[in-house]
This record gives structure tokens, sequence and C-alpha cells, in this order.
């Protein structure tokens, strides 16, 4: 009876290791890892942000002392946007935040202080490539949007009303043509987050049909994500305001 009542004990042990491991995988699988390199900066303070009740908070930070090599890390639920942010006391209050698309898992961020945005390199993000991706295409449009804006004021500065008037058309097709890629883009990835972050900062003005076709194509674990709870919230408000 004693060697059966510490083989019972024993195995009472095993079994409770075993539930922990699981429950501290489970914690670990909701924790987003930061790794990286700020290449030239010798002396600064590091801040992981996001943004929470529209206002930025710091969720990590870290002191650079000497080793420019940093890790952050944050509880997240679901993918989100953050950012790196580097406290400098240059009084310039540009290039001082990279913006990017966390995930669970391990994320790299390499970059270097006198280009600290634009030359940010971010690896272990699929929502962030996808961001990317669609940021390139934005870039496009902005510099052919600035390029035919220039050209209808100078056409109006030259009293041309019929030249006026044609760029004016173009600049109105360049905007169709900017929301329905965006609202392809975020259809075809209907199963990442990026998909409501898109329709809600870039599209939340669109035709109230199409927001609703591109909600249910979205998969629900992206719905129950922060941006797909957002995103539903934001449609049923539009239909309260429209029916």
């Amino acid at each position: 009876m004693i060697k059966s009542s510490h083989f019972i004990s024993l195995s009472l042990i095993f079994i409770l290791l075993i539930f922990s491991c699981q429950n501290k995988t489970i914690i670990d699988e909701n924790i987003m890892n930061i790794i990286g390199n700020i290449e030239g900066l010798r002396k600064g303070d590091l801040y992981l942000q996001k943004v929470d009740n529209g206002l930025i908070i710091n969720v990590d930070s870290v002191k650079i002392k000497g080793n420019s090599n940093f890790t952050l890390n944050s509880k997240i639920d679901s993918p989100e946007i953050f950012y790196l942010y580097l406290k400098k006391d240059d009084g310039d209050s540009l290039n001082d935040r990279i913006l990017f698309f966390g995930e669970k898992g391990n994320i790299k961020i390499n970059t270097i202080l006198k280009t600290f945005e634009s030359s940010a390199s971010i690896e272990g993000s699929e929502n962030n490539d996808l961001l990317n991706e669609y940021i390139s295409f934005k870039r496009k449009f902005n510099d052919q949007n600035l390029s035919l804006l220039q050209k209808f004021y100078e056409s109006k500065k030259e009293e041309n009303q019929k030249k006026a008037d044609s760029i004016d058309q173009k600049i109105d097709n360049l905007i169709r043509r900017r929301y329905l890629y965006t609202l392809n883009f975020a259809s075809k990835n209907y199963n990442k987050e990026v998909s409501p972050y898109l329709a809600l900062t870039e599209i939340n003005d669109a035709n109230l049909k199409l927001l609703d076709t591109l909600a249910s194509k979205m998969s629900s674990e992206v719905l129950s994500g922060k941006y797909g709870k957002q995103f539903q919230k934001f449609l049923e408000s539009r239909h309260n305001k429209e029916d």
C-alpha cells in the first residue's frame, strides 16, 4: 500500500508539472519578443509603444549604454500596430518613431541612428510585410496625386479652365483607383489583421455595402482581434446613421 500511494503521489506531481508547463506555453504564446540593433547608437532610451484608447502608451523600455543591441517584449492578444520610439535630445521630433505591425513570437528590427525610420528592417511579422506592400503602393499614389495637384493649380493660375477640368477628372480617377486597390488588397488578405486595419484607416468612408462585403469575407479569427472588433463596431455605427 505504501508503494502504491507513493506511486500515485509521483503520478499526481508529474501531471501537475505537465499542466504547469502547458500553462506557461500558453502564456508565452501571447508574448511578442523584439530583438534588434540600432547602428551608431551609443546611449539613449528606447520605448515600445502602442495606442490605447486613443493615446500612445509605453509598454516596455530599455536604456542603451554602449551596446546598440536591444530586447523588448509585450503581451499581445492579436496583431496590432506598435511603435519603436527613440527618445532623442537633439530638438528634432522627426525620425524618432518606427511604426510596425506587431505579432506574437519573435520580431527582428534593425536600423541606423541617422536614418532611424527610413532604414528600418523588420522581420517576423506577416502583417507588417503586407502593410509595407500597401504603403509602397500608397507612396506611388501620393506622388502621382501631388504631381496632378501641382498641374491643376498651375492651370488655374493660367486661367486655363479646360485644362484644369481635365486634370481634376484625372485626380478623381486616381482616387477611385486607390479605393478599389485598397478594397481588393484588404479583400485578398481577409485572413490577416491588416485587412480591417486598412478598412478603418484608409477607406472608412467607402460605400457601406462594399465594406459589409469585405467584413463578410474576413475570418472569425480576424474579426475577434483588435481591429476586427473595431471594424464591426464602426460598421454598426454607420448602419445606425444611414439606415
